[in-house]
């Protein structure tokens, strides 16, 4: 018998059984699932009945504005109850069942018309409150009213106050200052009948104390507008001073007897005395009517303050008032009744303008009156909660019995489905486990055999009987084994020719980098023979010089001798001689020390580049030196070269790689960025760098070569590194030079190679390199770089 049908017999025995009991545990879960729906229904009647309440109690609590959405919101949730206890039914399987949920449907539409009265006596209500507010806001209208006009009648008052007191003041100034002139005159004569001359001091500043009061009292009469009478008294002051002022005072005739007059102290005191009665009497009269018209005032401010509690105690009432209508306590909105006829009876003993009296106590007995029928609305409406809070509960109890029967139910059948499930997957196990090992014996023996056979093919690579017994199998094992021989035999012809193409890539590879290394001393070569080519032309400049310098000092020497031969050498001949001697000995010095400033650059710089040792060396000045050399290569292009380093520090690096680094980017900015015929400016930066990861010592060195020139086209800038790319090949560039620069920056300077370049904005070509050298090295990579660099 083959494996398939060994394997449908193992599985179609239990299959069977589980048919059985799927039809049975399906009839099973239709019942419970029925159950289950009908106790989520129930639960979900249960939550909508709850949220109804809560609708109910936000509709009391909303204002009157936002009534109607709650209500309409109470509608549709008992609706929806409605229509879930119909559903119900469905899943009722008893008469209690049934006769729950009749009850609770009943309930229900008790409840819904309980909410329609409480929705109407709620509407009612509102309206009445609304009258109410009204009628406050009238009350406190009508006493701000009463209390502006009392106010307008206390400025009044306040006006006369104002002026009377003014007036009092200046009849008051005018007494005081006539009992103090009446004073000093009185001390005047007292002086006088004590013996004092007129001409004493106690005498002369006696009567100027009288002159400044008299003084003072002519102010204050003209004041109070009472000039005529401030001109007599300063007329009989005047005679005063000069009757006290003579030495005999008296009164004489024109015969020159003694006079009947009175004297003018005496007159002066009667004008005094005079003066007192009228201005005592007016300021009695003042006193009086100030003292009325403060007792006016007290009163007009007694009952503006009384009219302004009136406002304030209806404000108050009225949010109290408010308040046991939100709370709904109809004792506390029961006794607000009595505190407004307490209200009515002090507004109608105001003393206050009739027709606003009367307004006032209108609108206060229309508020009680609107308020008595609120408060009976008020306790309609408690009742009516208070019934509908009863339904809610009935309801509630019965949903939720309703839940827990139909709860019940479900368990019960799922019992029953596990009870059925057990027995038969215990049953099956059973047979199926002995039909399944009988089976499995048949299939894990042949297949043991062809594991050992794997496991000695392992062993033994070279063994070609794998699987041989199970081999001679007609079933799918026997399939299994002979398809396992036929894969590792083809499995070893694969691996001898793997193993001949991984030969036959070492050589290449080994061909590759030795040709790679040629490449790199050829380009090493070139360059070191185009520095000597550059170097000998400008020592030629030097040294020709220098060499025709020397062949005329050797000229003016010896027509020198002959003439000092002859003995006719004159001081002229010999200072001109000296100057000629001093100049051309000038001239060779400045051109052999610059033939031999170029020849010491040469020599440091040829050295580094034959040389692939690395050595320490200070990185500016060393910099200056390469750049000095490539100053032939520059200027027959008529471009400019600078230097940007801000400061000098020294490196640890292989001088011959970073020289041959700068010379073929420099090199390629002068090939490659400027058009034939055109000059540039390139600069080369240098700055120290902060900490990078994979730096010893945690720095490393940025190195930047930019240009002017025309750029990178797009199209060029991700092959730039590939070897034998060039754009330049018609001027005999190799496309090598890039390559070149890349294995160099990553494999004997560690470091890395980046580009930035745009077309018609230059090329930015930058290097980052450790200025230490980590302690070993990696070779040389002959790889294309992985980002473009401003060449071609």
């Amino acid at each position: 018998m083959r494996v398939g049908h060994k394997i449908i017999l193992v599985g179609g025995l239990p299959i069977a059984i589980a048919a059985l009991i799927a039809l049975a545990g399906w009839l099973l879960l239709a019942q419970a699932e029925r159950a289950r729906a009908g106790a989520v229904l129930a639960g979900a009647i249960y939550r909508t009945l709850t949220l109804s309440t809560t609708v109910r109690d936000e509709f009391l609590a909303a204002r009157p504005a936002e009534r109607t959405d709650h209500a309409e919101r109470f509608a549709r949730l008992t609706a929806e109850s409605a229509a879930s206890l119909d559903e119900l039914r469905r899943f009722a399987r008893t008469p209690d069942q049934a006769a729950r949920i009749e009850a609770a449907r009943a309930a229900l539409k008790d409840s819904i018309d309980q909410m329609q009265a409480l929705v109407r006596i709620t509407r009612d209500n509102d309206g009445l409150i609304a009258e109410m507010a009204a009628r406050a806001d009238a009350l406190v209208r009508l006493a701000d009213q009463a209390r502006d006009r009392q106010r307008a009648a206390n400025t009044d008052l306040v006006v006369s106050l104002t002026d009377k007191a003014g007036t009092l003041r200046q009849v008051r100034d005018v007494v005081g200052a006539v009992n103090e002139l009446r004073a000093l005159v009185a001390q005047t004569e007292i002086a006088a009948l004590r013996g004092a001359g007129h001409a004493s001091a106690t005498l002369q500043s006696a009567m100027v104390q009288v002159r400044n009061a008299a003084r003072d009292l002519a102010a204050a009469l003209k004041g109070d507008r009472r000039e005529r009478e401030a001109e007599e008294l300063l007329i009989l002051t005047a005679a005063y001073e000069a009757w006290r002022g003579a030495e005999e005072p008296r009164l004489v005739t024109s015969e020159g007897a003694a006079s009947s007059l009175p004297s003018p102290v005496n007159v002066l005191d009667e004008w005094c005395e005079r003066v007192l009665k009228i201005d005592g009497s007016a300021q009695r009269a003042l006193h009086d009517e100030v003292t009325q018209l403060l007792s006016y005032a007290v009163q007009s401010n007694e009952t503006e303050q009384a009219t302004q509690n009136i406002a304030l105690e209806t404000l108050k009432l009225g949010q109290r008032t408010a308040e046991a209508l939100r709370r709904r306590d109809v004792p506390a909105a029961a006794a607000m009744l009595e505190d407004g006829r307490t209200l009515s009876e002090t507004a109608a003993a105001l003393p206050i303008s009739p027709l606003i009296q009367g307004e006032m106590i209108e609108a206060i007995d229309g508020w009680r009156e609107r308020l008595g029928t609120t408060v009976e609305g008020l306790r309609r409406q408690n009742e009516g909660i208070a019934a509908m809070d009863g339904l809610a509960a009935v309801i509630g109890e019965t949903a939720r019995s309703l839940n827990e029967i139909f709860i019940d139910d479900a368990d019960r059948f799922g019992t029953f489905l596990l009870r059925l499930l057990l027995v038969g997957a215990g049953a099956g196990l059973v047979l199926g486990s002995g039909v399944a090992l009988a089976v499995a014996r048949s299939i894990t023996g042949p297949l043991r055999q062809l594991q050992r056979s794997m496991l000695a093919l392992a062993a033994d690579p070279g063994r070609r009987d794998v699987g041989a017994e199970v081999g001679r199998r007609r079933d799918e094992l026997g399939d299994m084994a002979r398809a396992t021989a036929m894969f590792v035999e083809e499995i070893g012809r694969r691996e001898r020719a793997l193993r001949r193409a991984k030969e036959e890539a070492d050589r290449t590879l080994a061909a590759l980098r030795q040709t790679q290394s040629d490449l790199i001393q050829a380009e090493k070569l070139a360059s070191l023979g185009q520095l000597v080519a550059g170097v000998a032309h400008e020592i030629n400049t030097p040294l020709g010089i220098a060499l025709t310098t020397a062949t005329l000092v050797r000229d003016e020497a010896r027509d020198f001798g002959e003439v000092a031969k002859t003995g006719q050498l004159s001081r002229s001949r010999l200072a001109h001689f000296v100057d000629r001697m001093q100049e051309g000995s000038h001239l060779l010095t400045a051109n052999l020390a610059r033939a031999a400033d170029l020849v010491h650059s040469f020599k440091q710089v040829a050295v580094d580049r034959v040389s692939d040792e690395h050595r320490r060396f200070p990185l500016r000045e060393w910099l200056g030196e390469l750049l000095r050399s490539l100053g032939p290569l520059l200027r027959r292009g008529g471009h400019r070269l600078d230097l940007e380093a801000e400061e000098e520090f020294e490196v640890d690096t292989h001088p011959g790689a970073l020289a041959q680094v700068i010379t073929n980017l420099v090199k390629n900015a002068v090939v490659h960025a400027f058009p034939e015929g055109s000059s540039g400016h390139i600069t080369v930066a240098v700055a120290r760098g902060a900490t990078q990861e994979g730096v010893h010592e945690g720095a490393f060195v940025r190195l930047e070569v930019r240009d002017d020139g025309r750029g990178i086209a797009a199209a060029d800038r991700e092959r730039i590194f590939d070897p034998f790319f060039t754009t330049a090949r018609h001027r005999g560039s190799s496309g090598l030079g890039m390559h070149i620069v890349y294995n160099l920056v990553t494999g004997q300077l560690q470091g890395r190679i980046t580009v930035e370049s745009r077309e018609g904005r230059g090329t930015a070509v930058r290097v980052e390199f450790p200025a230490r050298l980590a302690p070993a090295a990696p070779p040389a990579r002959a790889a294309a770089a992985p980002f473009g660099v401003a060449a071609q």
